[in-house]
């Protein structure tokens, strides 16, 4: 687990977990940090191997990630906790 990026909120409620590779395990998730239903960590697995590869974060919910980091930045998805 690297350094935590800073997001909206301390929670972690998962709104979208993607299979988008079909093999049975989510590799895209979008999490709600601060309670208001809308989605401001989103998180990848790119290789398939259950860990998350690309972190990233839209602070102010505009719709542009304002951080963008290498592996979970210190958020591990669902499947990884």
């Amino acid at each position: 687990m690297s350094q935590p990026v800073p997001t909206r909120g301390e929670g972690h409620d998962e709104i979208l977990a993607l299979d988008t590779d079909n093999d049975g395990k989510p590799n895209l998730w979008a999490i709600d940090t601060d309670g208001d239903g809308k989605a401001d960590l989103f998180q990848s697995d790119l290789t398939g191997d259950g860990e998350v590869d690309v972190t990233m974060v839209d602070l102010n919910q505009d719709g542009t990630m304002d951080i963008t980091v290498d592996g979970d930045g210190g958020h591990p998805a669902a499947a990884s906790e």
